[in-house]
């Protein structure tokens, strides 16, 4: 279930709850006259079933609530009402399986904005796999996986192809520029100080790896990980329930090559150096490609969406 608040114009609140109230999947509604002070108008509360999220949304922008009213969603975690089971019954489809399209592009719009934190994260996951390579350790190159950051940047890109918004894919793009961008630098700066210091040394990336050659060695099957890695973080990202390690399997095709990347970089090893770039490359192109197969399916198999502005 989820909570939706409405603040609406008085004049077009009898529109809003007859809506509301045509809608098989609303468990509950409610109605405050005048008591919103900014914007001015009343207050209209309903607990609706997922699957019939996406029509009411529609639903309510076309009667213009986006422009001088509000239009708020919470997820309700646990809701015990005979009534809330019913709805749910009688909403067409799974939760589970139902898309709410604004709360993806909301979702992957903030979330893929270029911030210290994203960058911060991002060199500290690419440092970690710059480490892992040198000590050839799995360990280390599950934690660089944890900390990274850049796989809503990616999915910003698909749902930007998708839905056809411009902005949504260039801040995508310039935010994954970027922050590789500043990762792989500040990474190859600590392995040229580490290097100074002889703690790293040439020999220790050119010896065999078992744990950490894979990654810049790229083959056939880096391209189909990571474009599984791309429908798995996809579907991740548009259900209602998403298990927390898809963000480490979806890392896992993306960081690592940028640590062992900066680590070629500072110590002059120009197969690795182009093995890691060419492993990176096709993760991400995998991946988008993934996301944006994986995004067209559900809106060919679900409701039609509406037009969604940011």
């Amino acid at each position: 279930m989820l909570h939706l608040r409405v603040t609406s114009p008085p004049e077009r609140t009898e529109k809003v709850v007859a809506l509301l109230e045509d809608c098989v999947g609303v468990a509950s509604l409610a109605v405050v006259p005048g008591a919103s002070i900014r914007p001015p108008g009343d207050l209209v509360y309903a607990d609706i079933a997922r699957e019939s999220v996406e029509g009411v949304l529609g639903g309510l922008r076309d009667l213009g609530l986006e422009a001088d009213g509000t239009i708020a969603m919470e997820t309700v975690d646990t809701a015990v009402s005979d009534a809330a089971e019913r709805a749910e019954r009688a909403a067409p489809g799974e939760g589970a399986d139902a898309v709410i399209w604004e709360e993806v592009v909301r979702h992957t719009s903030d979330d893929a904005a270029l911030s210290w934190t994203f960058l911060s994260f991002l060199f500290l996951a690419t440092t970690l796999a710059a480490i892992a390579v040198v000590l050839d350790s799995s360990i280390l190159v599950i934690g660089a996986m944890v900390v990274g950051p850049e796989f809503v940047a990616l999915a910003a890109i698909a749902v930007g192809i998708v839905h056809h918004r411009a902005r949504l894919l260039r801040r995508g793009l310039f935010t994954l520029a970027v922050g590789f961008a500043v990762a792989i630098a500040g990474t190859t700066v600590l392995c040229l100080l580490a290097r100074a210091a002889g703690w790293i040394t040439l020999a220790q990336i050119d010896r065999p790896r078992p744990l950490t050659g894979f990654i810049w060695t790229p083959d056939r099957w880096s391209f189909v990980v990571a474009f599984i890695a791309g429908i798995a973080g996809v579907l991740s990202l548009t259900a209602s329930k998403s298990g927390t390690l898809v963000g480490v399997f979806i890392s896992v095709t993306t960081v690592p090559a940028a640590g062992n990347l900066a680590a070629a970089l500072a110590l002059g090893d120009l197969t690795e150096l182009a093995g890691s770039g060419a492993q990176l490359g096709i993760n991400m192109a995998a991946i988008v490609l993934a996301g944006v197969a994986t995004l067209m399916l559900q809106k060919a198999v679900g409701r039609p969406g509406r037009r969604i502005r940011i």
